[in-house]
């Protein structure tokens, strides 16, 4: 009989099937990157320039320093994920180069693809600065890979981290970035279902299938009680998402205090966007704070829910939010908030945070349920 084949030390096969957080990461942040670059995805048409024209075109005549810095930046993040991911997934020295390279590719094929936007304006000038934005990425995340200084965060995930929580760990990393969007209540996500059903009506209006929608709903305006049931759920939904990530109950802890500390400063932040600094506080009514005092109480009970019954309920809160949140009408100053983001150079920042905010919900949900099907979850 042959010598069966030794079996890999257990910490090795541990290692082997830990998913890296860079993909989801990067994959989360490649959509953020294709909405700006395509938004506000409408008008498209041939308006006869090849897509690759604009390689040959003639230098932009302004090019000004919000243009360079928000190209240059906006690429960085795309090149160390993308270099990052690749190298945990053993590319080797390959990884920088590639990590380089496919964030370039697909900036070339963003900005021909905007060729056929009358409202976009592709731009050699834009490309490079992309590539030249992946390649600092790139270049940085090899050099901490090469000196092993990232390997620290990989104990850290493995003391911490739920095996399967990479999605959810990205999600509540991109959190803040939701909720800056004013919705119904503070701190709400998810209100996308009124836009989408004007959208459906419009896009049917004509038609024969125009009478196959039912008719619009009546938005109503929650009641003290209702705005602090979804200020609570609205909470609760990251809250328990990250109760299912994490390992130990002394973590579960660790991890609701500082949601209370982002969410009293995501909260204020909001508010002065919306109204200015001399309302900071304005957000911070009766039944908002009754709705934070109802989420650290259950935050306090839930903590002995073991990883898939955080999971589950994660779901059912996420569920129960969406469906009362977009009853509700937009927030009155919302129109105050979008005044800034008129500029054009903003406008695509403020489209993608709008999409960000009703898809970071479902997104989440779509992690618990990742989470709660895991074929095994330690009670923390």
């Amino acid at each position: 009989m042959g010598r069966r084949p030794a079996r890999p030390h257990a910490s090795v096969e541990r290692r082997v099937r830990h998913g890296s957080l860079a993909w989801p990461l990067l994959g989360g942040y490649t959509l953020l990157v294709l909405y700006a670059s395509l938004y506000p995805f409408e008008g498209w048409r041939d308006q006869g320039v090849a897509p690759w024209a604009f390689l040959l075109a003639p230098w932009p005549r302004y090019l000004t320093r919000f243009d360079v810095l928000s190209n240059l930046a906006g690429y960085v993040p795309l090149g160390w994920l993308a270099t990052v991911a690749l190298a945990r997934s053993g590319m080797g020295r390959a990884a920088g180069w590639l990590g380089w390279l496919a964030p370039a590719l697909l900036s070339l094929l963003l900005e021909g693809l905007q060729s056929y936007l009358p409202r976009r304006v592709p731009s050699q000038a834009d490309w490079l600065l992309n590539t030249a934005g992946a390649g600092l990425g790139a270049l940085l995340a090899w050099a901490l890979l090469r000196g092993r200084l990232l390997g620290s965060w990989m104990q850290f995930r493995q003391a911490w981290q739920q095996p399967g929580a990479q999605p959810a760990w990205a999600l509540l990393l991109l959190w803040p970035a939701a909720v800056l969007v004013p919705a119904p209540v503070p701190l709400g996500v998810g209100h996308g279902w009124p836009a989408l059903e004007a959208a459906l009506h419009e896009a049917l209006a004509a038609t024969p299938w125009q009478h196959w929608l039912p008719p619009p709903s009546a938005a109503v305006p929650p009641s003290p009680l209702g705005e602090a049931a979804l200020v609570a759920l609205a909470v609760l939904l990251p809250l328990l998402l990250g109760y299912a990530s994490l390992r130990q109950r002394w973590q579960r802890a660790l991890w609701a205090l500082l949601l209370a500390v982002l969410a009293l400063a995501l909260g204020t932040m909001t508010s002065v966007l919306a109204l200015g600094p001399i309302h900071a506080a304005a957000w911070l009514t009766p039944a908002v704070q009754a709705g934070l005092v109802a989420a650290a109480g259950m935050g306090v009970l839930a903590l002995a829910l073991g990883a898939r019954a955080a999971a589950v309920a994660a779901l059912l809160v996420g569920a129960v939010m969406l469906t009362l949140l977009n009853r509700a009408p937009p927030p009155p100053y919302l129109a105050e908030w979008m005044r800034p983001w008129d500029d054009v150079r903003f406008l695509h920042l403020h489209g993608v945070l709008r999409g960000w905010n009703v898809a970071w919900p479902l997104l989440a949900m779509g992690a618990a349920l990742r989470l709660a099907l895991a074929p095994y979850n330690p009670r923390p």
